[in-house]
């Protein structure tokens, strides 16, 4: 790796073409982060959407138009991409995708909502074991890695504003929260707590109630590292390219 700082930034899009329209490409014009991993496309693959800012790379879409779908994107050179884990549940749906960039293996993953009903939760409480073996066998490689993505969990009471009402709640239960626990101790730093201490700071706000203007908001997407510091990670909750806010930091190499 480079001793030259990288910065990485994720973001769901909740749509990419809706992110272009709110202005994601002065943003990243003016933020110039190296790599963007982006989640929830919802689009076929867009090559041209920031070529002309120096981003080229890989895309994922899911088999279903207007769904899921990731994309890791560089203005650096971008080799050994791997698209999906595999696992025909997960791939089906574009939500995994790797490519190595400075030495760095980032990825870019859009875990399972379950919020919208049984059927979706049991779909995701399966794929979650499978994704942290994936994870584990990725670490076992001896690559930096950097993972970036929505989990679709908050791991802890501060990560969520209104963690007492939400005990019962996709994204807060109890299993979701002690996967994670389990998917960081495999060997990943979530950076952004790592930064923030015990602080409260939030990537997604519901697009009802007022919850962005009040910021009643959840801790759900992550920027996860083993072998790297990731440093100065933080939240730009002006963006409002997405209900998702784009997460930020600079990866240095470690001692």
């Amino acid at each position: 790796m480079t001793d030259v700082p990288l910065k990485v930034t994720t973001l769901n899009v909740n749509g990419l073409r809706s992110a272009l329209r709110k202005g994601l490409r002065d943003w990243a014009a003016r933020e110039q982060p190296d790599v963007l991993l982006l989640q929830e496309v919802r689009a076929d693959p867009m090559p041209d959407a920031l070529a002309d800012l120096g981003y080229a790379g890989a895309w994922f879409p899911a088999q279903k138009a207007g769904y899921s779908g990731v994309a890791v994107l560089s203005r650096q050179p971008v080799t050994d991409v791997r698209v999906g884990m595999p696992h025909a549940e997960m791939d089906a749906e574009g939500r995994v995708l790797s490519a190595v960039v400075g030495g760095v293996r980032f990825v870019s993953v859009y875990l399972p909502s379950g919020s919208s009903g049984p059927e979706r939760q049991g779909f995701k409480d399966r794929v979650l074991g499978d994704f942290q073996d994936w994870t584990a066998t990725l670490l076992a490689e001896g690559l930096p890695v950097v993972i970036g993505g929505d989990y679709n969990i908050a791991h802890q009471q501060v990560d969520l504003k209104n963690w007492r009402s939400n005990q019962k709640n996709s994204g807060f239960l109890p299993h979701e929260r002690e996967w994670m626990t389990a998917h960081l101790a495999c060997g990943l730093t979530d950076t952004h707590r790592a930064c923030l201490g015990e602080a409260a700071e939030y990537t997604w706000w519901s697009n009802r109630g007022g919850a962005y203007a009040n910021n009643v908001g959840w801790r759900i997407d992550y920027l996860l590292a083993s072998g790297v510091a990731v440093q100065g990670v933080s939240v730009d909750r002006d963006a409002r390219l997405s209900d998702h806010a784009p997460l930020s930091g600079l990866i240095h190499r470690e001692a």
